[in-house]
């Protein structure tokens, strides 16, 4: 029979239920169907090994659709399965959005172990027992700061991946006093999600650091291609190039922020990982986002966003940076919010964030 050249690809309906969502996953992962998108992309129709259209979600630029295969799917539920001990009956509880691919993840590594998770979104009873669950770091934050509900939930789950935006020491430290026990995943939309836990890659899966300790994933997880992008996905050996540095330590890869994170303030390079950790460091219960935001003077200036804080800890923050990090992490103006705005899964909006300080200065 002759293959088609081309796959529908169908929009995810939002009225679907769960267990209908799930069983149109199961057909578009053995082609019986058409692929899925999870947002309206910008085609109707897709390469025959694409299953799943998932558009990334950057602070900035275009974002990209992403075009997953089913091996590549498949690939990373049961290597995330076998990681974590989840065998057949497992359960799984579904507390991130299905617009994203660490959503849909928790639905397939369900699918992998005959099983479907429990729908916590919007959920506002007792969250009952599962084995196994994901969240990001605002989650994680929020649940040993008052939500006693989820730290329950987390806490009587075998483990509970944490990604899809930076896990600071101290926030993990405090998760495992609590009890929880955390898996620290990196990835990406295009290696379906995390790939990489605790610093160790999944079964499929390799890296390597390049360049000034830029991390590349290579393997089974990785997508098939961007659909509304002319730059090749991989490289000619097959490796995605990440906008992270890492190193590794102990055989183990640590991730330490965007390659481009480091900005030059009065001709001095410091980057935002620098001064978060430092930050994060003395004040572990203060939820906050340091950014920068162009200043005719200084071609950068830091400011940093705080959230439900007093005012009197600016003097603090201020003498604490400048004390390790020197002038150049000296802090223009700070933002009050009751939250930090947000693009995708607990990534911080910074273009949001700039045009606070904008309108501040007017």
């Amino acid at each position: 029979m002759e293959q088609k050249s081309q796959r529908e690809v169908r929009l995810v309906d939002p009225a679907w239920s769960l267990s209908e969502l799930m069983a149109r996953i199961a057909k578009a992962l053995v082609s019986d169907g058409p692929a899925l998108a999870l947002t309206p992309i910008s085609t109707i129709e897709v390469a025959p090994r694409i299953a799943l259209i998932v558009t990334t979600t950057g602070s900035s630029g275009i974002a990209k659709e992403v075009g997953l295969s089913a091996s590549a799917l498949i690939a990373s539920a049961q290597a995330s399965n076998k990681y974590l001990g989840a065998d057949f009956g497992s359960t799984w509880s579904l507390l991130l959005p299905l617009n994203h691919i660490a959503g849909i993840n928790v639905l397939i590594r369900s699918l992998e172990v005959g099983t479907t998770p429990v729908n916590l979104i919007g959920y506002e009873g007792h969250y009952p027992k599962v084995d196994f669950t994901a969240v990001v770091p605002t989650q994680l934050f929020r649940a040993l700061n008052g939500d006693a509900n989820l730290l329950h939930h987390l806490q009587s789950a075998k483990a509970v991946l944490v990604g899809g935006a930076a896990l600071s020491l101290e926030l993990r430290r405090q998760a495992v006093e609590a009890g929880i026990t955390v898996v620290e995943t990196y990835g990406s939309t295009e290696t379906c999600g995390g790939c990489i836990y605790n610093g160790e890659a999944l079964d499929g899966v390799d890296y390597k650091l390049v360049g000034q300790a830029r991390i590349a994933i290579r393997g089974a997880t990785v997508a098939h291609s961007y659909l509304n992008a002319e730059l090749s996905l991989l490289d000619g050996e097959g490796w995605y190039l990440t906008s992270d540095a890492g190193r590794i330590d102990d055989g183990r890869l640590i991730v330490e922020g965007r390659i481009d994170d480091v900005f030059i303030s009065g001709g001095e390079n410091i980057s935002l990982s620098s001064i978060e950790r430092v930050v994060a460091g003395a004040f572990p219960q203060l939820a906050f986002a340091a950014f920068v935001a162009p200043d005719s003077e200084w071609g950068h200036s830091l400011h940093i966003a705080l959230v439900s804080a007093s005012v009197d800890i600016e003097g603090a923050i201020r003498d604490l940076l400048t004390s390790e990090l020197g002038s150049a992490a000296s802090v223009k103006s700070f933002i009050h919010c009751s939250e930090l705005p947000l693009i995708g899964i607990g990534k911080i909006n910074h273009e949001a964030l700039v045009r606070m300080v904008q309108e501040k200065a007017e």
